[in-house]
């Protein structure tokens, strides 16, 4: 009989084994999820059709006469762009350390193309604007708005390069205006993937692949999949677009997060939910970046200036991305590149125009966090690292002049002259000069954000939860990570209480064994007395 139950017992649980293995259904439906789905599969279709609104039925012999066309309908909305950061290229907010200070394109350098200031007729060609020659230019100027930029959908429409944020020549401003609508994935791209000279050069999760990529890239912009507009999630009202971008910003307000559309707890198991106090979505569902095209990971402006005959040269690797530059320098670039992870509680410090150098390697930008912070979470960035021109007598970082039209205007990429560069780069700023310059090691931080894999490429829990050099969290100090860290006091307590528990388990065992035996013994001696009745 016990032979036969216990056959019926294993039997049972070899068949909820097979039942678990076999059953690949989700045990709940994400309803939230598929909401999402449905909203965002629906995409935004014009009220109006401009190419039939008869102000538009005209020759633009300049893009200012396509703004004021625009301004006479839309009447209020130039006011709007014109309080934006995107026109403005600063914002004035409070800042740890600092107080309150005005950042921006302005005042704040990189450690890319360092800076705008006295660059501005290259650099305009990503200002939502026209006309900006120099550091005088009139941001109180409606004519100069660029509605087209953003609002093309003609995919027609190009900033000219190194013409001050005016459309190229070739642009038919007339079909451009009449093809204007809501933003789409190339209006911001034209500037955002191609930031720092080329696709994908600074952000390294941001980069013209987006616009026909696949899921195993973006499961949000996937062509394949919900095809996502950058407006999507970047919402906007009165042209204030949600987002910060820590090469500029500082604040922790008016943020694009993930929890705006997939609540603080999106997943069924509560363990997954409870990381997301500490643990920000990004550091989990974005393992890699720079999934398409590389990004480059670190640029030397000390290998500058190198000549062949008298000329400047590129040097290619054998995968075709640049290693070299006579204008900038050395570059090193990397392809699905795992992140960094550092502690962010939102806001930012930056190193601006005039700052003492305090360490070395300078922080471009300093994102402030810790693990105490109850704002902070763990989010994945790209450390770009480098070295760039300073002052060695005032310690400061240079802002040089590095373009002109021509050679003999004291711009770098011209005559290769670092003494007149600088010269005229920090008079342009109002900053002293010293007569003797160097070259400093830096670093910058880019948060990473896009690029969100499908969930079944999720990082695993073992990724981080673990005690080898390679783990993904193994640089980050001041707090107990399971599985990771030691904690003498914590290690006991679990070490008593796992112990303790076997150590039952056997004593439970043996008390049964005991009283098994003792029961068999006790009926071996039983006395049957119906068939043992005396005579």
């Amino acid at each position: 009989m016990k032979k036969t139950i216990t056959v019926i017992i294993l039997l049972s649980i070899a068949v909820l084994v097979l039942i678990n293995i076999l059953n690949t259904e989700e045990e709940y439906y994400n309803l939230k999820l598929e909401e999402l789905k449905q909203e965002y599969a629906i995409k935004p279709v014009s009220s109006i059709n401009h190419s039939l609104l008869p102000e538009l039925q005209r020759e633009f012999s300049t893009p200012q006469e396509v703004t004021e066309t625009c301004i006479s309908c839309h009447t209020e909305r130039h006011k709007e762009v014109m309080n934006s950061a995107h026109w403005n290229w600063e914002r004035v907010s409070y800042v740890e350390g600092r107080g309150v200070a005005a950042a921006g394109k302005k005042n704040v350098l990189n450690n890319f193309c360092l800076g705008a200031q006295s660059n501005e007729l290259s650099c305009a060609k990503c200002h939502i604007g026209y006309g900006m020659t120099n550091d005088h230019y009139d941001f109180n100027n409606a004519r100069n708005v660029d509605c087209m930029v953003c609002h093309d959908n003609s995919d027609l429409y190009l900033k000219g390069s190194a013409s001050a944020g005016y459309p190229d020549r070739t642009v038919n401003l007339t079909l451009v205006a009449q093809s204007v609508g809501t933003p789409e994935k190339i209006n911001c791209g034209s500037c955002h993937f191609y930031s720092g000279g080329g696709n994908n050069v600074k952000h390294g999760d941001l980069e013209v692949a987006l616009l026909a990529c696949d899921r195993d890239v973006d499961v949000h912009m996937a062509a394949n999949g919900m095809d996502m507009s950058c407006v999507a999630c970047h919402t906007g009202e009165n042209h204030q677009l949600k987002g910060r971008l820590y090469s500029v910003s500082s604040t922790n307000t008016n943020r694009a997060t993930c929890e705006q559309c997939h609540t603080a707890t999106p997943h069924f198991d509560d363990i997954l939910n409870r990381h997301n106090a500490k643990v920000s979505c990004q550091a989990c569902h974005i393992p890699e970046y720079a999934k398409v095209n590389p990004t480059k990971m670190s640029w030397y402006w000390s290998d500058a200036g190198k000549l062949r005959d008298g000329e400047p040269y590129e040097e290619f690797s054998s995968d075709s991305t640049q290693e070299y530059m006579s204008i900038k320098g050395t570059f090193t670039w990397a392809k699905n590149v795992k992140p960094d992870y550092m502690w962010f509680n939102g806001t930012a410090d930056h190193y601006l125009l005039g700052d003492t150098i305090k360490s070395v390697p300078v922080q471009m930008n300093t994102l402030f966090g810790s693990h105490n912070d109850r704002d902070s979470k763990i989010i994945p960035v790209k450390i770009h690292r480098g070295d760039q021109i300073y002052d060695k007598k005032y310690n400061t970082l240079i802002q040089p002049k590095l373009f002109a039209e021509s050679k003999g205007d004291s711009a770098y990429w011209k005559d290769f002259d670092w003494e007149t560069a600088v010269a005229a780069g920090m008079e342009r700023v109002g900053l002293p000069y010293s007569g003797e310059y160097g070259f400093v090691k830096t670093e910058m931080y880019w948060p990473v954000n896009h690029m969100v894999a499908p969930k079944e490429k999720a990082v695993s829990c073992a990724e981080c939860h673990t005690r080898s050099d390679e783990g993904r969290l193994a640089s980050l100090a001041g707090f107990y990570l399971p599985g990771r860290d030691y904690n003498k006091p914590l290690d006991f307590f679990g070490s008593f209480l796992f112990f303790g528990a076997l150590i039952a388990v056997f004593i439970h065992a043996a008390f049964r064994v005991i009283i098994s035996l003792r029961r068999k013994e006790y009926d071996a001696n039983v006395i049957d007395y119906e068939n043992n009745k005396p005579e």
